[in-house]
């Protein structure tokens, strides 16, 4: 720790303490909440007052190498947030100025307990135990068993690519681009490893971004039916939009041997698509080629760009590779560009507009062509996502989840081979069996390998790992793929093997409150209900946290503010979250209300697929009703 440097594991600035031996941060004598990398900032700039720490500097500490994050993005919320807890003015500096382009420095007086200043050491000086220390205390982020199946029944359902000209339709050589070295560590990706960038709208119409990404994102989900190939899922690949990257970022962060990126002119119904497949070790391009094609023969356009692909990578096609990239699809041009619109607003939907204008573009593509297969699909998904999320009132719930199962069994029935269809009938049905047809289907799709870690996990424990895994390998940028991949492992009781990939969900998207409900929940399984309490309070208004500070302000002692909790999650979910009431009448000794919420959750949320694993309800299982739940809502072994 800091006493590496310094007598001293207190610091005082202004109004406030650092206390590194407790790891807390007092203002006036009064505990703020303060974790995480905004923490190991603070402490870093407190060590070294007045001396400039480098982005650089911040990086090599907090990332160790190897560790696959966007640092640049990561250490801006960091500081943003820090800032913020200090009430400091980055315009106008109390604690911590910015040094443009290089990096922070604290500018404010800084003592010690025996009033002295501590010495200015560079970060650099710091002991490699601070690190594992720090990394102990603050990177435990486990999903619990209630808050995992909270993820399942309510919330599951870049580097600027360079502009290609070209004035002529044919073969098109382009200027190769040597990769710049990130590191002296050997990289050894898979040989037959891609990802697609999102492509170059050069339409001449912003508004025609949706079509470029779109046909993007079709590409790459075609070559991903290419059992040979390991293709980075889209959340990862797009990723680099509009950074300045070069390609041996890309391919560490991705994991990938070779890069496909290029552009999109759309006039009318016809397109010309330029695309260049690079090797991502050297910069050199391996093919490229200009189409110019009618909107309807867009199917055949991602078959042709595919299979190029493949030849180029040297890679042996099954003679019905066509028809797996093409199953489900639509030569219609206007369906096709009403299903991109829908993808588009899809991505990124987060209110129940957004979730309404995805469903009818969907619906506008299915009126144009009714035999749309993958359109059903799509539509299906979003529709069983928009049921189970809290924007939905009961009405709609039940009308959407109805309308969910029509379009998956459309789905199949249309195209019985679309791994897609499957994933739709998977989520609305939680069969087995569907799961495992679309995985046969569709190995390489990184979204149904994190819909089927969540499931796998309550019956078969390994199998649900060993898909997060592979998950994460597909889409290392995207947190859910962590998430998933930490729920697993804690599922299976394997807690210290889940706290990694729960902190790179937490970095990835420091404002997810899923991440700190997940720190919670495990800080509290560890029996450290402090940090739970810390934790979970970082994000109090999501109501699974709510959950977590009933289970966290009882064991500490503060009742009132547990039963306070419990009722803010009640008053926002009703009978909806019986379950996880349950689990904390369970864990506050009250076996009779715990008991009588699990039979409602038996009737109100029809399963409970946590009830057999769920350690929470631990206390509960001597009990001959709890048995009889047991047995009557037959849990998978």
């Amino acid at each position: 720790m800091a006493a590496d440097l310094h007598p001293a594991r207190v610091f005082r600035f202004g109004p406030f303490q650092l206390d590194l031996a407790n790891h807390q941060l007092f203002k006036n004598g009064v505990s703020v909440s303060l974790t995480g990398q905004p923490f190991e900032i603070l402490a870093l700039l407190l060590e070294c007052p007045g001396q400039l720490v480098t982005r650089d500097q911040l990086r090599a500490r907090l990332w160790p190498s190897g560790t696959v994050v966007e640092f640049e993005h990561s250490i801006t919320v960091a500081i943003t947030k820090l800032r913020e807890v200090l009430g400091d003015d980055p315009q106008h500096p109390r604690f911590i100025a910015t040094v443009p382009r290089h990096g922070y420095r604290f500018v404010a007086s800084v003592s010690t307990p025996d009033g002295t200043a501590p010495p200015a050491h560079p970060p650099a000086a710091r002991q490699h135990r601070h690190r594992r220390e720090w990394i102990t205390i603050t990177m435990l982020a486990v999903l619990a068993v209630g808050l995992a199946y909270v993820v399942v029944s309510r919330f599951w359902i870049s580097r600027h690519p360079a502009v290609i000209h070209s004035a002529v339709s044919g073969s098109q050589e382009l200027t190769a681009r040597p990769a710049s070295s990130t590191t002296g560590v050997a990289f050894n990706p898979p040989p037959h490893s891609i990802a697609v960038l999102p492509f170059v709208n050069l339409s001449g119409d912003k508004e025609q971004e949706y079509f470029s990404d779109g046909l993007s994102d079709e590409l790459l989900n075609s070559l991903s039916r290419i059992d040979e190939l390991q293709v980075a899922a889209r959340t990862s690949s797009f990723y680099f939009k509009g950074e300045h990257a070069d390609l041996a970022t890309i391919s560490h962060k991705l994991n990938v041997a070779s890069v496909l990126e290029g552009s999109v002119r759309r006039s009318g119904h016809t397109i010309r698509v330029t695309a260049q497949l690079n090797n991502a070790l050297t910069g050199y391009h391996l093919w490229s080629q200009t189409y110019d094609r009618d909107l309807g023969d867009v199917l055949k356009l991602q078959t042709d760009i595919a299979t190029a692909v493949a030849s180029a990578l040297k890679v042996a096609l099954l003679s019905d590779v066509a028809t797996r990239i093409e199953v489900g699809g639509t030569h219609n041009p206007a369906a096709f560009d009403a299903y991109l619109r829908g993808r588009k607003i899809a991505v990124v939907a987060d209110s129940e507009k957004d979730w309404r204008a995805a469903i009818a573009a969907y619906t506008e593509a299915l009126r144009l062509d009714p035999n749309y297969a993958l359109a059903f699909a799509e539509r299906s998904i979003v529709l069983r996502t928009f049921a189970g999320s809290e924007l939905a009132s009961a009405p709609a719930a039940r009308e959407s989840f109805d309308k969910a199962k029509e379009d998956a069994e459309k789905a199949v029935a249309l195209a019985p081979d679309l791994g897609e269809g499957h994933l739709a009938q998977a989520l609305i049905t939680q069969a087995n069996e569907e799961y495992e047809r679309a995985l046969a289907l569709a190995p390489n799709n990184a979204g149904l390998l994190e819909y089927y870690a969540y499931h796998a996990a309550w019956g078969s424990i390994e199998a649900g790992i060993a898909a997060a895994r592979r998950a994460v390998e597909l889409d290392p940028l995207n947190h859910f793929s962590h998430l998933a991949l930490g729920a697993a492992l804690y599922n299976g009781h394997r807690y210290q093997e889940a706290i990694a990939p729960f902190e790179n969900s937490l970095t990835l998207d420091p404002q997810d409150p899923r991440s700190y409900g997940a720190r919670g929940f495990d800080f509290y399984a560890l029996g450290d209900f402090d940090r739970a309490r810390a934790s979970c309070e970082g994000k109090p208004d999501f109501w699974p946290n709510q959950v977590c500070l009933a289970l966290a302000y009882d064991k500490l002692g503060r009742h009132a503010d547990a039963e306070a909790a419990l009722a803010k999650a009640r008053a926002s979910q009703g009978d909806g979250a019986a379950f996880e009431y349950a689990e904390v009448y369970a864990q506050w000794g009250d076996n009779a209300h715990a008991l009588k919420w699990l039979e409602t959750a038996k009737q109100v949320q029809g399963g409970v697929l946590g009830l057999r694993t769920d350690s929470l309800l631990d206390p509960l299982r001597k009990e001959p009703r709890f048995q009889t739940i047991e047995r009557e809502l037959k849990t998978p072994e």
